[in-house]
């Protein structure tokens, strides 16, 4: 028997209803993509695989999922500046990064899980075309392991359990993302 909300007897569940359609129809988008991609890649003749062609590739997987997590971080930089209280001087500035914070905040999670599937296709791909020990592989690697417990982390987010573990590791991964990204 499920769990019920005492005040409203219904099952309770992990994501709230009104984002729920939206996370489904991330994880949808995010799943096409990364099938069109894992299917494309596994069609590819070796001789492709070692090409700067393949090498293009890969690194356009990276650049989609560098812009999408420019959006999801998006999300804490307008919060910063709303909780630092930066723009209170200018009264349309503020009601216009009030507006553009609430756009983000709630495209965050669909976005990220999108990135996400990106992310996923640019590890396949890179290491279909031969991994390396150097630095900017290293980062992506180090990057991608913190952000393994970020979407889990997301997901106490939402019952309030996660003792701000979510924010902590979604730094560090911004961190190591953006080194990775611009080192």
């Amino acid at each position: 028997m499920k769990p019920t909300d005492e005040r409203h007897s219904r099952p309770l569940t992990w994501i709230p209803e009104k984002e729920r359609v939206w996370l489904l129809a991330a994880a949808m988008v995010s799943l096409f993509i990364m099938i069109w991609g894992l299917w494309s890649m596994i069609h590819l003749s070796a001789s492709v695989l070692h090409s700067k062609r393949f090498e293009f590739t890969y690194k356009n997987y990276g650049s989609n999922a560098r812009l999408a997590l420019f959006v999801v971080l998006a999300n804490y930089v307008l919060m910063l500046v709303l909780q630092k209280r930066l723009v209170d001087r200018w009264s349309s500035l503020k009601k216009w990064t009030i507006t553009l914070w609430r756009s983000i905040r709630s495209l965050h999670t669909p976005i990220a899980i999108i990135a996400i599937g990106f992310i996923v296709l640019h590890v396949v791909a890179v290491f279909m075309y031969g991994f390396k020990y150097n630095f900017n592989n290293i980062s992506g690697l180090l990057a991608l392991l913190a952000l393994l417990p970020v979407p889990v982390s997301g997901l106490f987010r939402y019952k309030k359990l996660d003792r701000k573990w979510h924010l902590r590791f979604g730094l560090v991964f911004a961190v190591l993302f953006l080194i990775h990204s611009f080192v």
